[in-house]
């Protein structure tokens, strides 16, 4: 990969394998995030997304992830000191602030706080080492944001410079329908092309519409160095439960060399 390329691709994914619709079983899920890692494939990040509800199953697996995204599913968060996670990810609560959340959980160092808000929840105060997560599809077509809901979000984000991560619906590197759920699937190229387009002070929301390949393709070749870095500053990762496609798809654009 060239500069770029290595900037925007590199350490993108969040493995998912537990969540739908992929589903794996626990044993499947940590095979599946090993042989990864042995691959070692840089669009990857290895982190195993695991929600708190299950960690003590992982806790009593042989095998542990170089890194775990613990995500929030229970009354109260559980105890990991002992396990590697470096994230946490959570609903944001109705009526808390992120920084009442942050100071609520404190935190071990090194690990960072995304909480979960609808897209329609802007300009929120985001406090030091912490960020967002927004939710860009689902199991039904209402859980699918429009592209002008996804794009108000991440010009927010790039305005106010606070990052985010992204999660579910984004199956393939470009928007595509689903006839399944009578729904346009939200790509994650556009999301990143999003991102891009707001930090150079455009619109995000017509990048996030397009279904146009080829000029997906030109946009993300005529990405600068300094887009691309502030770009992945913000778009921190993405959960997919499918941990090839994104790398495959990246691989049929041309966007990134084939990797074994």
């Amino acid at each position: 990969m060239d500069l770029v390329a290595m900037m925007l691709y590199t350490a993108l994914v969040d493995d998912a394998g537990l969540f739908p619709p992929t589903s794996l079983h626990m044993d499947e899920a940590l095979a599946r995030n090993r042989r990864d890692l042995e691959r070692g494939n840089p669009v990857l990040t290895h982190r195993f997304l695991c929600p708190a509800s299950r960690i003590d199953r992982l806790r009593a697996k042989d095998y542990r992830p170089r890194r775990i995204g613990l995500i929030v599913d229970t009354p109260e968060l559980p105890p990991f000191d002992d396990l590697p996670v470096d994230i946490v990810e959570m609903p944001l609560p109705d009526g808390e602030t992120v920084e009442a959340l942050a100071q609520r959980l404190r935190l071990p160092d090194g690990v960072r706080l995304f909480a979960e808000v609808p897209p329609r929840r802007i300009g929120m105060d985001v406090p030091d080492g912490a960020g967002l997560k927004v939710r860009c599809g689902g199991l039904t077509a209402d859980a699918f944001p429009a592209a002008e809901q996804l794009g108000m979000f991440i010009r927010s984000c790039v305005e106010r410079d606070v990052p985010f991560k992204a999660t579910a619906g984004l199956h393939h590197a470009v928007r595509h329908f689903d006839p399944s759920l009578g729904v346009d699937r939200h790509g994650f190229l556009n999301l990143l092309l999003a991102v891009c387009e707001a930090a150079e002070g455009r619109d995000p929301a017509p990048v996030l519409r397009s279904t146009d390949v080829g000029h997906l393709v030109r946009l993300a070749h005529a990405v600068s160095e300094e887009t691309a870095k502030r770009a992945r500053r913000l778009l921190v990762s993405y959960g997919s439960c499918n941990t090839s496609t994104p790398a495959e798809d990246l691989q049929a654009l041309g966007l990134i060399e084939e990797y074994s």
